[in-house]
């Protein structure tokens, strides 16, 4: 696994969020295709990328729930519709990891198991998010997306 470590500043998105535990996989579908219907009402993205957003209360308690958003990226959170929340993913350091294909389970279990433990680093108090971009194709082993897992250097 190769990560590039980058300082992020801080991030306007707006979009929507639900409530899951780890085995519930089924509702960040649900809660994409409420999204998308929707994403033309957002003015002011700055891009065409998407973000899938993971907030965790304790992300070392796998029994608790996370909230997870489908979101883009915004200029300023002036103009919020209707349906839509805000948020800002705050600034820090960030390891980015090129995931393709479409088993992202797979991946991330990969940075958590083979690439945190030997890496100097370890997981920050902030969202991790993937940002899908041109290269990303839904349902695709062609697929790319970029995955961003907050990290702070290990004391």
């Amino acid at each position: 696994m190769i990560a590039t470590i980058e300082k992020r500043s801080s991030k306007y998105v707006l979009g929507m969020k639900s409530s899951m535990h780890h085995n519930e996989f089924g509702k960040i579908v649900e809660l994409w295709k409420r999204f998308m219907p929707n994403r033309k009402s957002i003015i002011n993205a700055i891009n065409t990328e998407y973000i899938a957003l993971q907030v965790y209360d304790d992300f070392n308690n796998f029994e608790s729930a996370f909230d997870i958003w489908a979101c883009v990226e915004v200029s300023d959170v002036n103009n919020i519709p209707t349906n839509m929340k805000a948020f800002i993913i705050p600034e820090g350091e960030y390891a980015k990891f090129l995931h393709k294909g479409m088993d992202a389970s797979a991946t991330y279990q990969k940075i958590m198991r083979e690439w945190l433990p030997t890496s100097g680093y370890i997981i920050d108090d902030r969202p991790h998010f993937q940002v899908m971009g041109e290269k990303y194709k839904n349902g695709s082993s062609d697929s790319e997306e970029d995955f961003y897992i907050p990290v702070k250097p290990k004391n």
